[in-house]
C-alpha cells in the first residue's frame, strides 16, 4: 500500500449540478474555500500529483464540482472556488444553490476540508462554512495555507487565533497550518482526511 493513501486519487468527472455526481454511496470529503486560497495547490500536494487539480495564475478557474476517486467507495470532491472569480452573477447564484444542495443533501459526505489563507482573517464564507458544519454535525478541518509566507512564530499565532475563534463560536473544527510549496503539514492533513473517510457517518468532529 502506498505511504500516501491519497496518491490513488484519479479524476472521475466534473459536474455542473449535484444530480450529475456519482451515486450517493460510500464516503467522500469535500474541499472548499475562496478562489485565491490555494485550494488546487493543496489538493495536488496532498495527493502527491502535480497536475491532479488545475492550478492557474487566475483564481476561480474551478467552476464545477470535480470528483476524484480513491477507490470504488471513497472520493474527494473539489467544490467551485468562492468569492473571487470574475463570473456572471447568474453563475455565482447557480453555484450558491448547488453547493448548498450538495452540503445539505449528500449522504456520503463525511467532512469538509476548508482552505483559507493563513495570512488573512477568516472571511464571511469561511465563517459560514464553519457554522454550517457545526450545525450539521459535519466534520470540518481548517487548512491554513501558504504558511511558508510567514515565520514559524507568526504561523503558530495565526493557528491559535483560528482555534480561539472556533472555540468562542462553538465550531468543533480542527485547525492546522499548511504549505503546498514547502510541503509542511502534509502528513497531518492526510491523516485527518483519511480519518474522515473511514469514520462513521455521524462521527463528531474533534476540536
Amino acid at each position: 500500500m502506498s505511504s500516501n493513501p491519497l496518491q490513488r486519487a484519479r479524476f472521475a468527472l466534473a459536474a455542473h449540478k449535484v444530480t450529475q455526481l456519482p451515486d450517493d454511496a460510500g464516503a467522500e470529503v469535500a474541499f472548499a474555500g475562496r478562489s485565491n486560497a490555494g485550494k488546487s495547490s493543496a489538493l495536488n500536494a496532498l495527493t502527491g500529483q502535480r497536475a491532479l487539480a488545475r492550478t492557474s495564475k487566475t483564481p476561480g478557474r474551478t467552476q464545477q464540482m470535480v470528483v476524484f476517486t480513491l477507490d470504488e467507495h471513497t472520493r474527494l470532491v473539489d467544490l467551485p472556488g468562492y468569492g473571487y472569480a470574475k463570473v456572471p452573477e447568474s453563475l455565482r447564484a447557480h453555484w450558491r444553490k448547488e453547493i448548498d444542495a450538495y452540503l445539505n443533501q449528500r449522504e456520503s459526505l463525511r467532512g469538509v476540508v476548508l482552505i483559507a489563507d493563513i495570512r488573512h482573517e477568516l472571511k464571511e464564507f469561511d465563517r459560514q462554512m464553519l457554522h454550517f458544519c457545526s450545525a450539521s454535525g459535519l466534520q470540518c478541518h481548517l487548512l491554513l495555507t501558504k504558511a511558508d509566507k510567514l515565520s514559524r512564530g507568526q504561523a503558530a499565532a495565526a493557528v491559535e487565533r483560528a482555534r480561539t475563534l472556533c472555540r468562542r463560536e462553538g465550531w468543533p473544527a480542527s485547525v492546522q497550518s499548511f504549505s503546498s510549496s514547502a510541503g509542511s503539514g502534509l502528513e497531518s492533513a492526510r491523516e485527518t482526511i483519511m480519518t474522515m473517510l473511514e469514520g462513521a457517518p455521524d462521527a463528531e468532529a474533534s476540536a
